[in-house]
């Protein structure tokens, strides 16, 4: 007489049926909840995982706010541990290193579609100011991409002259200025305007050219040149 299916013969078959569809259909055919599901599948064996799914995505918002989410937040929630956190900084870390290495072979200044992806991927998420620096050759090649202050949720020390020397001490033709605003709207505020006019000052008399500054946040993004602020 066959035997009634267990707990975990249930759970493996999920694993295995969800598994399969990922592999036939990629993940344009699932859910967030279920791709988490996916990472969550090695951290823990054996647990019905969709429930901590749901309820990480119900915490933080969406896919992207969970694999980016501060390591001290996710431990807040049940059945999220060390394993968890690594499986899911892993995939953070991997997503930021295909947008950088996209983007170091050239920046294209007509679309600035592979800055954003990179930047949204590094900053939008976080729950503190950060202000970086791409620093680029007379090709637009990427020489470096460095973090130069951070802050609280509102505010990210900035010292203009500290950029300019920093490009002039890496040969840098250009610049694009980069920050976030945790808040997730990314409009400028009076202080940014100030900040970019001051490194454009500085830069423009010593041939380093300020390219753009871009604001990214959970809401979207936007360019100060293209808002004719630069």
């Amino acid at each position: 007489m066959d035997q009634p299916p267990t707990r975990d013969s249930l759970n493996a078959g999920h694993r295995e049926r969800l598994r399969e569809r990922f592999v036939k259909g990629g993940a344009a055919g699932l859910h967030d909840y279920e791709l988490l599901e996916l990472l969550l599948f090695r951290a823990i064996p054996r647990r019905d995982v969709k429930p901590i799914a749901k309820t990480l995505l119900q915490r933080f918002g969406s896919f992207a706010e969970v694999i980016s989410a501060p390591p001290e937040r996710l431990k807040e929630m049940d059945f999220v541990g060390d394993a968890v956190v690594t499986e899911l900084k892993i995939v953070e870390a991997a997503a930021v290193m295909l947008a950088k290495q996209s983007m170091t072979k050239r920046l294209e200044l007509g679309s600035f579609a592979q800055v954003l992806d990179y930047c949204r991927g590094a900053m939008a998420y976080r729950e503190t100011e950060e202000f970086r620096v791409l620093f680029l050759d007379k090709k637009n090649g990427l020489i470096a991409d460095e973090v130069m202050g951070r802050g609280t949720v509102d505010h990210a020390p900035v010292y203009p002259r500290e950029v300019v020397r920093r490009a002039l001490a890496l040969n840098a033709s250009a610049v694009i200025l980069v920050h976030n605003h945790p808040s997730g709207d990314p409009t400028p505020s009076t202080a940014d305007v100030t900040m970019t006019e001051t490194i454009a000052a500085l830069a423009r008399p010593l041939g380093v050219k300020l390219h753009d500054h871009l604001i990214v946040g959970r809401n979207g993004h936007v360019s100060m040149r293209a808002m004719k602020l630069i």
